[in-house]
């Protein structure tokens, strides 16, 4: 059920997120699950440009798995530094975006038809896929249809190759000229580079590493924070109820005072007409 009502709520355009999840946090304590209300109410309301990446990830799931198999692919051979490879799968990265970009406007634009092509932020997503493509962690959240806001792409971060060029197909690979030199003498500096360089990769992939998990904690704070604002929110609407129902009452118990003082005075006309006397002696007691 959890599952169903967070698609649900990640599927629709994200101006009614708020409203639906509290009505679903409300039908979770009716039906007594408590631990489901918890966990709706620390759904987050996401960005229109994530609205739209969840929708590529809920209502086409075959494209986002093309999308994570060809990420692997790249890092593959960013890591082992394959010239012509990563030469080919970039080229498929960038067909691989447009095509999802296209797929989300359609997607986004049949969702909501009052949505124009102007305001979507395809940029956004467009970012936000290719980031995908470059970073595991953001492509895991990107293939859970949660997403609630665009990701940055800062970049593959390849590292360059010294003195080489990637070659494309039908050409040659034309070596600088240079005085003959012993193949040791060639290899020894790049290795010496080539090894400084994968340290320096490791270390900017531990840093992102550990910035993702700092932003993950700050994301899960935050819904910790909307979650108790959520429950704040119930029990202001809850007293405003209960406020105007009082004032209800207050109104209703003071028409009933007028209505007895009427019919006090009524009375006490009708028995003034009758026995002029009678008031004074009741009022001294006689």
């Amino acid at each position: 059920m959890r599952g169903d009502v967070g698609e649900r709520l990640y599927s629709a355009p994200p101006e009614g997120f708020v409203a639906a999840r509290d009505e679903a946090v409300a039908a979770a304590k009716e039906a007594g699950d408590l631990d489901a209300a918890r966990e709706i109410a620390k759904l987050r309301k996401p960005t229109v440009a994530a609205w739209i990446v969840n929708l590529l990830a809920i209502q086409r799931p075959d494209l986002m798995g093309e999308l994570v198999e060809l990420s692997r692919a790249l890092r593959a051979a960013q890591r082992d530094l394959k010239g012509p490879q990563l030469r080919e799968l970039s080229a498929q990265r960038r067909q691989a975006v447009t095509s999802l970009v296209n797929e989300a406007r359609k997607l986004a634009l049949k969702a909501d038809p009052a949505l124009s092509r102007a305001k979507l932020p395809l940029g956004e997503v467009e970012n936000t896929l290719t980031a995908a493509l470059s970073d595991e962690d953001v492509a895991t959240q990107v293939r859970s249809g949660r997403l609630v806001r665009a990701a940055a792409y800062a970049g593959f971060g390849e590292v360059p190759r010294p003195q080489l060029r990637l070659v494309t197909a039908g050409e040659e690979a034309v070596a600088p000229e240079r005085p003959a030199q012993r193949a040791e003498d060639q290899t020894g500096p790049l290795e010496r580079e080539l090894a400084a360089a994968r340290t320096a990769q490791k270390k900017a992939e531990s840093d992102l590493e550990r910035a993702v998990k700092a932003e993950q904690r700050g994301v899960d704070d935050l819904a910790d924070i909307e979650a108790e604002l959520a429950e704040v929110e119930r029990r202001r609407a809850a007293a405003e109820e209960e406020l105007s129902r009082r004032k209800l009452a207050r109104k209703a118990a003071e028409r009933a005072v007028a209505t007895a003082r009427r019919h006090t005075g009524d009375v006490e006309g009708a028995l003034e007409a009758l026995d002029p006397d009678r008031i004074g002696r009741a009022q001294s007691g006689e």
